[in-house]
């Protein structure tokens, strides 16, 4: 009954000053290819929240069992780098996933120049984010800029496991996930947590050197010479460049291995800007 009563419903874009229960929507911030996003105020509690909501189109039990899943995964998740989920629940027969408002995400703080520092900074914390998955079995599956959400300047975290499996090592599927982001292993129906490894050095090529690696991601990619020019030091270089290997056993088998890796050479490439500064 919920199911094809939010089919209904959710075919229609919810408009600006609209109410659903004690949501005030303040405006539509984004969606992917199942969910419309919204900035909405929270009336009873006071504070502004995100709400993401299945598209009706596509709204069927299979649909509300993957969000219920996502709620349930990040339920077991506690880490400063994970946005918490602070309710789901059906709203006047929408399916309502709610969690705290950010100011943006990474994809859109992409359009404008970050500094070698803060790239370090957000490193960590989006390495920590998913070593934090993997250490509870979560596979992400679809990170990417738009799955980061920044709050204030210094903070990120990561959001939507929507499509985030469980495992134990390597599990069949379907290639789900974002072209473009994904591992070459996980394009062709097998991700595993080296798929999420690989997804990482992707953005963390692109936050420094300005563009995407395209496939078949041979070494050096396209504008690898900035890399230099930002006088990044070498051991970060090295880095990434294990983390987008095309072969997934030349890889780190998770992010919590890519987290102790970073974790060495974090104050050298930290040192190493002082010192280009002066």
């Amino acid at each position: 009954m919920h199911s094809t009563r939010n089919g209904q419903l959710g075919k229609r874009r919810l408009k600006s000053r609209q109410m659903l229960g004690k949501y005030r929507i303040n405006r539509l911030v984004g969606g992917g290819g199942f969910a419309h996003v919204y900035a909405a105020r929270d009336t009873i509690e006071g504070v502004d929240v995100a709400l993401k909501i299945p598209l009706g189109e596509y709204v069927d039990q299979e649909m509300l069992d993957l969000f219920k899943q996502e709620v349930r995964l990040v339920s077991r998740l506690d880490h400063p780098n994970i946005l918490p989920i602070k309710n789901a629940d059906f709203v006047e027969g929408r399916f309502v996933v709610v969690s705290r408002l950010g100011d943006e995400t990474l994809d859109s703080r992409l359009e404008r120049r970050i500094s070698t520092e803060k790239c370090l900074s957000y490193f960590e914390q989006m390495i920590g984010a998913v070593a934090c998955a993997h250490e509870s079995n979560v596979l992400h599956c679809d990170i990417k800029p738009e799955n980061f959400i920044l709050f204030g300047p210094e903070v990120i975290m990561l959001t939507d496991f929507g499509i985030a499996k469980v495992s134990r090592l390597t599990i069949e599927g379907s290639g789900t996930g974002t072209v473009g982001h994904m591992a070459p292993e996980q394009a062709m129906g097998r991700p595993s947590k080296r798929s999420d490894v690989f997804s990482l050095g992707l953005i963390m090529y692109r936050m420094l050197s300005g563009c995407w690696p395209e496939y078949p991601f041979d070494w050096p990619p396209p504008q690898a010479i900035r890399l230099r020019q930002k006088r990044i030091h070498p051991d970060l270089i090295r880095f990434i460049r294990k983390a987008i290997e095309p072969r997934p056993f030349a890889r780190w088998i998770d992010a919590t291995q890519m987290e102790l890796g970073y974790e060495e050479i974090y104050e050298t490439a930290t040192r190493n800007l002082k010192r280009a500064r002066r």
